[in-house]
């Protein structure tokens, strides 16, 4: 497994994205050695779907911190995730994290599938 370290994370997240993965670790004891894993796959009704899940890092990773969190992605990825800034939505409208992709070039709906 590579420990490299990133600069400068590819992503950002807004305090209310930290504060909801915050309380998902903890209501959800996601095991110390479990990372934020943010990536693509494919799928979804634009060609491609966001990857936001607590996972083992792999030998292919990345490894990050955003605000206290540990992230890992791997190396394919970035390219695809690069700048994207990742919120948490609380409303009665809707309630979950939301992706802003400048690499996007079309989004469904939805706001989870994009095409680059």
């Amino acid at each position: 497994m590579t420990t490299d370290t990133l600069v400068s994370p590819p992503v950002t997240l807004s305090p209310r994205a930290v504060q909801a993965l915050q309380d998902i670790m903890q209501t959800e004891n996601v095991p110390t050695d479990h990372k934020l894993r943010v990536g693509v796959k494919g799928g979804g009704c634009s060609g491609m779907s966001y990857v936001l899940a607590f996972d083992l890092p792999t030998d292919t990773d990345d490894h990050f911190e955003v605000d206290g969190i540990p992230v890992v992605m791997d190396k394919r990825h970035a390219i695809y995730v690069l700048n994207m800034h990742i919120d948490f939505e609380d409303g009665l409208n809707a309630r979950g994290f939301t992706f802003n992709n400048p690499n996007a070039t079309s989004t469904c709906g939805c706001g989870t599938s994009f095409s680059a």
